[in-house]
């Protein structure tokens, strides 16, 4: 088993600032992700969420639905309201043949707001801890019984963030819970996307290969931007094309045979979704090919 290489939506239509790419139709992004060499996608908020008529649209071009983002609010409910309201998310990967699923915990999340800015991120304090890890054990067990696997998806403006914060979450969780290993919010974060990979290798079910360009990400930094833009002032991009490692992420990966998704959010408007959707693909095999992952 190799790994499959996918994209996401987010680099046509952008599912947090609406704006981006908000006059892209789907079929432009699906047309363009399949021509650039992928052969799956995650969810959107233009895709439809019903099974029997999401199955057909991807078919036509050959794309398989690799997951898709849930937002869960478990600090303020528990596993099993968590559950009730995950319910339809669940049903349509399953039914779409998904092995993931990709949650973070939003509740109290910054990422969606353009006027706060990253400094201003949720942290949680021990008591949360004590609450919010339980749950999502036990959450994660839940959705394992029905064939699927939680990858914990570590976000800027969350409160899950830094690596010390993804270390912990691995280590007061139950083994069900997996890793979302996002090496574009890693490096953003101050982490190092290599030893977090060797570190939690067994753990890790999902990568999402975005890179930062250096000036950028320090520019933002400095000025503590928000983190939407931070986006559109171009501090992600394709694997390749800036300063993340990834022949040492996936050297870190030994045996990963999950799916490679690229997930690099820009404006579309500066940074053309075809060109850099090819750009990706093309790097991001190369590295793959040189871990011994294909």
């Amino acid at each position: 088993m190799t790994v499959r290489f996918g994209t996401n939506p987010i680099a046509w239509s952008n599912d947090d600032l609406r704006e981006l790419g908000g006059a892209t139709p789907l079929e432009t992004c699906l047309s363009e992700a399949a021509s650039a060499g992928y052969s799956g996608i995650e969810l959107g908020h233009k895709f439809p969420r019903e099974a029997a008529t999401l199955r057909p649209i991807l078919d036509r071009h050959g794309l398989a639905l690799v997951s898709g983002w849930y937002s869960s609010a478990l600090l303020e409910r528990d596993a099993e309201a968590e559950m009730i309201a995950l319910r339809p998310h669940l049903d349509l990967l399953r039914a779409m043949g998904c092995e993931v699923l990709i949650l973070a915990e939003t509740s109290n999340a910054i990422h969606g707001d353009r006027s706060l800015p990253l400094s201003r991120r949720p942290v949680l304090t021990d008591a949360a801890w004590d609450l919010f890890a339980p749950r999502l054990s036990e959450l994660s067990e839940r959705v394992r019984s029905e064939g699927l696997t939680i990858a914990y998806h570590h976000h800027m403006g969350t409160v899950i963030q830094s690596e010390a914060e993804i270390d912990r979450l691995m280590g007061s969780t139950a083994a069900s819970l997996t890793l979302l290993l996002d090496t574009g919010h890693a490096t953003f974060a101050g982490a190092d996307p290599a030893g977090l990979a060797r570190r939690h290798r067994n753990r890790i079910s999902h990568v999402h290969c975005k890179d930062t360009r250096p000036a950028v990400m320090a520019n933002v930094i400095a000025r503590d931007a928000s983190f939407l833009d931070s986006v559109v002032d171009g501090v992600f991009t394709v694997p390749g094309d800036g300063g993340v490692d990834f022949a040492a992420v996936l050297a870190a990966l030994p045996g990963y045979d999950g799916w490679l998704v690229v997930e690099a959010e820009q404006d579309p408007a500066k940074a053309h979704p075809l060109t850099y959707a090819r750009l990706g693909y093309q790097n991001l095999s190369r590295y793959a090919s040189r871990a011994g992952l294909l």
